[in-house]
């Protein structure tokens, strides 16, 4: 082993529940590492839903997406196929490809999510405000 020069990143050691959170009504998002834990190669967060609501709607972006089933069944749309996704299940959105999710089920669902590279969460603010003033009726699934 070689010792490492320069600065390093100082480790991440959170519990459940803890992170960056951002309630938004019917779903939480709780930011885990980002920004400068990560050095900006990604944002890990978990993504809680409660029964029968819907996320943010079909969306692409240039960062890659990976969810990892934590909790129920969450309803992932990806390129125009519908998958249901129970625990342990794993889903790789490529950046660029069209994808939401929702929890269609009568269970609590979370998701674990990787998006790389990081920067994702510099637009956390504004998509809580956004989910926060959705109509009840509009996040119902």
């Amino acid at each position: 082993m070689t010792a490492s020069t320069g600065p390093t990143r100082t480790p991440v050691v959170l519990g459940p529940g803890e992170g960056r959170v951002y309630d938004m009504g019917p779903l939480r998002a709780v930011f885990k590492a980002d920004g400068e834990e990560s050095a900006g190669r990604y944002a890990i967060s978990e993504w809680w839903l409660d029964p029968h609501t819907k996320g943010p709607g079909a969306h692409q972006h240039p960062d890659d997406d990976v969810f990892y089933i934590l909790a129920g069944t969450m309803s992932v749309e990806v390129g125009g196929e519908a998958v249901e996704a129970t625990v342990g299940s794993i889903v790789v959105v490529p950046g660029g490809v069209t994808h939401d999710f929702a929890n269609r089920g009568d269970e609590p669902a979370g998701m674990l999510n990787i998006s790389a590279p990081g920067g994702f969460e510099e637009n956390m603010p504004g998509i809580a405000q956004w989910f926060r003033e959705r109509s009840p009726e509009d996040a119902r699934a």
